[in-house]
C-alpha cells in the first residue's frame, strides 16, 4: 500500500522536527526512494507500514534515521568553484597574516556531508599557502548524519567521486589509488576531524573558529531555525572571522549578527559585535 498525503505530512514534520530540514510537498517522492531500504531493515513490508510504525512506537532512534537519511549530502571537491577563488585570493591571505603570530588557524565546515569540503580546504592551504604546513591548522567538519560523517572520517571516495571538481593534478598528489578507491594522504587528513552536531541545537563544546563554511545548507531551513543558527554560529567565531555562506544564501533576511563584507559568486561576512 503507498503512502497517502498525511503520511508525507507526518514525515516531512518529522523530519523538520528532527533536523529543522523543510522538504517541499512536490518532493515526495524522495521519501519513497531514501526510506524504503530504511523500511526493509526495520522490517515493514511498505514505507506506509513503516510511517504507521513510527507512528505508533515513536522509537528515537528511528526518527532520527528517517531525518538523516533525509538530509541533502550532495557535495563535491572544490565544489563551485568561485567560493574557492574568493578563499585563496582574499580571505586565506588576511586571516594567515592575522594569525602569523599564533600560527594558529580553526576553519568549520558546517555542513560538511562526506567531507569533500573539508579535505578541499585542506589542500588548498598545502598547495597555496604551504607555511601553515608548519601551524596548528585543523578543519573541523560537522553534520548532521551519522552515516556521512562516518563516511568522511574514511577519507576514501570511489572514482566517480574524485572525478567531480578535483583536479587531476590534485588528485595524484593528495591521494592515493587503492584499488577502486582514492585514499586522502595522512597529511590531509590529520588536518581534519569530523563530528556529528545538529545546527538548530544547542553547539557541543567547539574552538572559535577563524572561518566558518556555511554553504547550500540555510536553503532548507525555516527563517526561524536560520536564525538560531546564525546565532549558535555566531557565539562560535572569532571577532576578526569570515563567514562564508552559498551565493543563493544571505544572512540579512535571518540576523544582525553579521554584515556583508563582499558578494561575489558566494556572500562573506563579518561578525558584528554583540554589545
Amino acid at each position: 500500500m503507498a503512502c497517502n498525503e498525511l503520511d508525507y505530512a507526518y514525515l516531512r514534520e518529522l523530519v523538520k522536527a528532527q533536523s529543522a530540514n523543510t522538504i517541499d510537498p512536490s518532493r515526495n517522492g524522495l521519501f519513497d526512494t531514501k526510506l524504503t531500504p530504511i523500511a526493509r531493515m526495520a522490517g515493514a513490508r511498505s514505507l506506509k507500514d513503516f510511517v504507521d510504525q513510527l507512528k505508533t512506537d515513536r522509537q528515537a532512534h528511528m526518527h532520527r534515521a528517517v531525518a538523516e537519511a533525509m538530509t541533502i549530502n550532495e557535495t563535491s571537491f572544490f565544489r563551485d568553484l568561485k567560493p574557492f577563488e574568493m578563499l585563496r585570493e582574499s580571505i586565506l591571505p588576511r586571516l594567515i597574516a592575522q594569525r602569523a603570530e599564533q600560527r594558529r588557524l580553526r576553519i568549520w565546515s558546517a555542513a560538511s556531508s562526506t567531507g569533500q569540503e573539508a579535505y578541499s580546504m585542506a589542500m588548498l592551504l598545502a598547495e597555496h599557502f604551504p607555511a601553515t604546513m608548519g601551524w596548528d591548522v585543523k578543519i573541523v567538519g560537522t553534520d548532521i548524519s551519522r552515516y556521512v560523517v562516518e563516511y568522511a572520517r574514511r577519507a576514501r571516495y570511489r572514482r566517480l567521486e574524485v572525478n567531480r571538481g578535483l583536479p587531476a593534478r590534485m588528485l595524484m598528489k593528495y591521494l592515493e589509488r587503492d584499488g577502486e578507491e582514492w585514499i586522502v594522504h595522512e597529511r590531509i587528513q590529520s588536518m581534519c576531524e569530523f563530528r556529528q552536531v545538529n545546527l538548530c541545537a544547542p553547539l557541543p563544546v567547539m574552538p572559535q573558529f577563524d572561518l566558518v563554511m556555511l554553504r547550500n545548507v540555510l536553503l532548507y531551513f525555516t527563517r526561524q531555525d536560520r536564525t538560531v543558527v546564525f546565532r549558535e554560529v555566531h557565539r562560535k567565531m572569532a571577532s576578526d572571522g569570515c563567514l562564508v555562506l552559498g551565493n543563493a544564501e544571505q544572512a540579512e533576511d535571518s540576523t544582525n549578527l553579521f554584515e556583508v563584507e563582499f558578494a561575489a559568486n558566494c556572500y562573506c561576512y563579518r561578525p558584528v559585535p554583540v554589545s
